[in-house]
């Protein structure tokens, strides 16, 4: 894990522009959004399931690039006063705090065409036809049939109670589509067999719902300090979780039942060690 977020930091900060290029602001804004914070595991997915493929690194840390540009886009704009008007993201002021909200705007923007950007200048895939297939999943993995969607989802339901599956919904598309995509398209950048592909799939959907359940697990017990973002602010604001639903035994409970299907998808695939031991850290991180 160390190494694989080593070479994400050093990948991050040699394919956003630099802070002095102008717009300097702006720039300066991209890299304190997207450097230095976070776990990287959009990153660490990709790699995992480049292992399957045997994928290149130099292709891999692409790939998990424009994934992590879409999720660094998607928190600044998630923290803003029209979203969740939060005030501290990874430990430190959410951007549009420490600079602006319209700059915080701006970032987001211009991450997400940054991510697209950079998948279509390097080589990721053996073929422009499967180089093509990425970009379409990214896209509708950031789109209204995925994040985004997910987003519009849990602002239309607060203040409501949502039913269990009405609350799985919401995220499968608001968290599970990008993770989705990490685990997906390491794959992509290697020789994807059908085999391979169809338990990636059901790997990945097992784990980006398991990260939500544990999310919403650790927001209701851990402390602000421990998080780095504003604990229990979604009970305050009236928005359905899955400890508000099923309570916060249940939850951990299901969160163990995602992880059993995480592995068993994994089931008989050499090379799959490492994705085991990310739906292990999923589950059982603490922070």
């Amino acid at each position: 894990m160390g190494a694989v977020q080593a070479r994400m930091e050093s990948t991050l900060a040699r394919l956003l522009p630099a802070a002095q290029v102008a717009p300097a602001r702006l720039h300066q804004a991209m890299r304190y959004a997207t450097l230095e914070g976070g776990k990287r595991v959009r990153p660490l997915l990709a790699f995992a399931a480049g292992e399957l493929s045997m994928a290149k690194p130099e292709r891999l840390e692409i790939v998990a690039a424009a994934v992590e540009m879409i999720h660094a886009y998607s928190l600044v704009h998630d923290d803003l006063p029209c979203m969740d008007d939060d005030v501290l993201r990874r430990g430190k002021p959410t951007v549009h705090v420490e600079y602006d909200e319209a700059t915080a705007l701006l970032v987001g923007d211009a991450l997400q065409a940054l991510a697209f950007q950079i998948l279509g200048e390097h080589s990721v895939a053996d073929d422009s036809g499967a180089q093509l297939e990425m970009v379409k999943l990214l896209a509708a993995a950031a789109g209204s049939r995925g994040m985004a969607g997910g987003q519009q989802i849990d602002l239309e339901s607060t203040g409501k109670e949502l039913s269990l599956p009405e609350l799985e919904v919401m995220h499968v598309h608001k968290t599970g589509a990008l993770i989705r995509a990490a685990v997906l398209l390491g794959g992509y950048c290697g020789a994807l067999s059908p085999e391979i592909k169809n338990a990636l799939d059901r790997y990945s959907k097992s784990v980006g719902l398991a990260f939500q359940v544990v999310d919403d697990v650790l927001d209701h017990e851990a402390s602000t300090a421990t998080l780095g973002k504003t604990a229990g602010k979604d009970s305050k604001q009236g928005k359905s979780t899955y400890v508000s639903v099923m309570g916060a035994p249940r939850a951990k409970e299901l969160a163990d039942e995602l992880r059993a299907k995480a592995h068993a998808a994994l089931d008989g695939l050499a090379g799959a060690q490492r994705l085991a031991q990310l739906a292990d850290f999923i589950v059982l991180r603490k922070f």
